[in-house]
């Protein structure tokens, strides 16, 4: 009977298998009157619709639509196909019993897919029947679905005898393998949000590896309350892991090369294996497509130069900044020398401290970390780190040592002590970089003008004099006129004197070097007075593998 149809049916996928006050009567079992069209609703569905209804605005009594929370199409088309061999277009009547395939779109479904969700059909009842059947389908609901091949579909059942209702059959076998791609290319099953990358090599990481989803529930979905920090490799976001309840600090990085990540993964994995007091301990990572997601302890005081520099937060005071500096440099042996590797943490940094409930400093951020044998010499590497504690030998070269990372653990002292950036682009020239500030007052034999102000005088000046001129050595121009770490944990625990050598006398040693490495810096940058094109939040490069 061409001239009269059944309202057809719909593909649909909801969050409940109950549609408690839905109509059946034109709304497809799904919908009524005042909840069609609602967000709340979390229903998407494809109709196969046999009847024009002015109310949906459809296009036609025959066509395929695209339903998101209501009837009215997102997008429709009349129900037409493509055969292999007129390469035209043809049109079908839906109650023909034809099977082709007819329409295929994209849609993002994150905001309607829950997640859990129900996958079915539903269908209107009314005046006239309609009988639907369903000869194959497909779905996949974590990649593309498999085809379906229309000549193996089985046969339409016979046609049902009856004298008193109209036979509408409704056949639409390839349409379901369509709609999977429609469902495919909209995130499909909403799974996707929890999509993880998995080689066979991490099966050995296991204990070590998150799933994404449990990062996604910790963080409440990296929504932007939850955000620590952000900083040149990625944003840092607090979190609760649901299993433990255990709180947490999670790193997403951009990490979109796939050369090296075996290896890279290794070398986060062994991180986890660092145990120290006064390292952020490392809990696991999840790999996800373009982006690596790191757990670290969560640290409630945040960062260091978050005290040293917003007016915000409580001064610390001096016992507390030098316990911390001490605590960092007690992590920087346990790295130089007492692990089974030889660990360069190469962004050492007041960022980069963190401090635990009772303000204790802990060194975290080995995004730039770089592992190799006790005895061998490590390559030459792309330059990394922060501008204002590169070591000029690592700007020159881009070797890296323990002697570089010494370097920047001695403008981080002359940062505690002196409460001042490394670079401060708003003061005079004289006085822009923190490093030849100092120098200067240590040569006029006025270091102490230099401590921070925020301190009062509230400070043993044998030990302030001591820390700022143990900052000044360990960022000697000249790699090995520096202190190994294991001499600054000698000179912190004053243990051993610091060497008067290098330190006094004009034109000798540190004096006449620093001059040249102060060229070096400036050599990095154009050569002008405007200092705003440096900056000691921003990583030069991002990672350097």
């Amino acid at each position: 009977m061409p001239d009269f149809a059944g309202q057809g049916f719909a593909f649909t996928i909801s969050p409940s298998a109950e549609f408690t006050g839905a109509w059946a009567i034109g709304y497809l079992g799904l919908f009524n009157l005042t909840n069609k069209g609602l967000s709340s609703n979390h229903v998407f569905a494809v109709e196969l619709d046999t009847i024009l209804t002015p109310e949906f605005n459809d296009i036609n009594d025959n066509h395929v639509g695209i339903d998101v929370n209501g009837l009215i199409s997102n997008v429709s088309a009349p129900v037409a196909y493509f055969p292999d061999k007129e390469r035209e277009n043809k049109s079908l009547e839906l109650r023909s019993g034809n099977p082709r395939p007819l329409l295929s779109t994209a849609i993002d479904l994150s905001p309607v897919f829950m997640d859990s969700m129900y996958v079915g059909f539903s269908s209107s009842t009314g005046t006239l029947a309609s009988y639907h059947y369903i000869l194959g389908w497909s779905f996949n609901r974590s990649g593309p679905a498999q085809s379906l091949d229309v000549s193996k579909l089985p046969s339409l059942p016979p046609k049902r005898e009856s004298s008193k209702k109209l036979d509408l059959r409704i056949m639409v076998p390839s349409v379901t393998a369509s709609i999977v791609l429609i469902i495919a290319s909209g995130v499909v099953y909403r799974r996707k949000r929890f999509e993880e990358l998995h080689e066979d090599w991490e099966q050995e990481y296991g204990p070590q590896r998150f799933s994404y989803k449990d990062l996604y529930k910790a963080t409440r979905g990296f929504k932007d309350k939850e955000q620590l920090g952000f900083g040149g490799f990625g944003s840092v976001y607090k979190g609760v892991l649901p299993s433990s309840n255990t709180q947490v600090a999670v790193k997403k990085v951009s990490h979109d090369s796939q050369q090296g990540i075996k290896e890279f993964v290794s070398e986060i994995v062994s991180m986890g294996r660092l145990r120290h007091r006064n390292l952020v301990q490392l809990l696991g990572y999840c790999r996800r497509k373009g982006e690596l997601l790191l757990v670290y302890d969560y640290m409630p005081n945040g960062s260091l130069d978050k005290f040293l520099f917003q007016n915000d937060t409580p001064n610390l005071n001096w016992i507390r900044r030098y316990q911390i500096l001490r605590g960092v440099a007690s992590a920087m042996l346990y790295l130089h020398e007492e692990w089974e590797q030889v660990v360069l943490h190469r962004d050492v940094k007041a960022s980069n401290v963190m401090l635990d409930a009772e303000l204790n400093g802990r060194l975290g951020d080995f995004g730039l970390a770089k592992f190799y044998d006790h005895g061998s010499i490590p390559q030459t590497t792309c330059v990394v780190g922060t501008v204002g504690y590169l070591a000029p030998e690592v700007s020159r070269t881009g070797r890296v040592t323990t002697s570089s990372d010494v370097f920047a653990f001695g403008i981080l002292m002359l940062e505690v002590a002196c409460g001042r950036r490394p670079i401060e682009p708003e003061r005079p020239p004289q006085e822009a970089l923190l490093l030849d500030w100092v120098l200067e007052c240590w040569k006029r034999g006025a270091i102490l003008e230099t401590s921070d102000p925020r301190l009062e005088g509230r400070y043993m000046a044998e030990e302030m004099e001591m820390i700022l001129k143990l900052g000044l050595l360990c960022t000697h121009a000249t790699p090995a006129a520096r202190p190994i770490t294991r001499q600054v944990m000698q000179y912190l625990d004053k243990n051993a004197p610091l060497p008067d050598i290098l330190l006094d006398g004009p034109g000798i040693g540190l004096v006449t070097v620093s001059q040249e490495a102060a060229g070096d810096f400036y050599s990095s940058f154009p050569a002008s007075n405007d200092y705003s094109v440096l900056s000691i939040t921003t990583s030069i490069l991002s990672y350097g593998r």
